[in-house]
């Protein structure tokens, strides 16, 4: 890196991307969750999440994580507009937001960023396909630790969620998620037996 190249975008963005650490995911309000998961909370499952089902797919599981790193990134501009919202605003192009947000930056790292969301954006490659099977297979999983936790209305998600996935991967793994519950993973760990 040459020692000349100005960071002071890079550095504003990640104070902005540090916001994402406060931005609800709006849609959970209307299920009765007071308290509902960040969007970056979300984006760091679903991140781990289009790894697991891009390696399971043969795609690159390093390529379909990053784009789902950056996949909610805009909404440190534009905030969670939920699904009802989104029937009353227009919604924002993140290709715009981001060529907004990468304003400034080093030109190589402007590009790759560009790229990664314009690429999700696009839902071709098996990357991106992966990678928006992630976005919606943590929907699920949220909904499903959420239904758990008394919110009922949580269901509406669940079930839209499940009927949106692409790869067979992803339906798979709501279909194994759909017969567990959220401490199975703990019982075994802990080598008991499941009830």
């Amino acid at each position: 890196m040459a020692d000349d190249l100005d960071l002071s975008a890079v550095g504003r963005f990640l104070f902005e991307a540090g916001t994402l650490k406060h931005t609800k995911r709006t849609g959970w309000w209307m299920a009765g969750v007071r308290d509902p998961e960040s969007v970056a909370e979300h984006a760091w499952r679903a991140s781990l999440l289009a790894s697991v089902i891009a390696e399971l797919e043969g795609a690159d599981p390093a390529r379909a994580a990053l784009m789902a790193v950056w996949h909610d990134s805009q909404e440190s501009r534009t905030g969670d507009v939920n699904h009802l919202g989104k029937k009353y605003a227009p919604q924002a192009d993140p290709a715009a937001v981001t060529a907004d947000q990468t304003e400034g930056m080093p030109p190589g790292l402007a590009s790759m960023v560009r790229r990664l969301v314009a690429e999700y954006e696009a839902k071709e490659s098996a990357e991106a396909v992966c990678a928006r099977d992630a976005d919606k297979l943590e929907c699920l999983l949220q909904g499903i630790e959420y239904r758990e936790q008394g919110h009922a209305h949580a269901q509406r998600w669940i079930d839209n969620s499940r009927g949106r996935l692409k790869t067979e991967t992803a339906q798979r793994l709501a279909d194994e998620l759909l017969q567990q519950n959220g401490l199975d993973w703990l019982r075994a760990a802990l080598g008991e037996r499941q009830a």
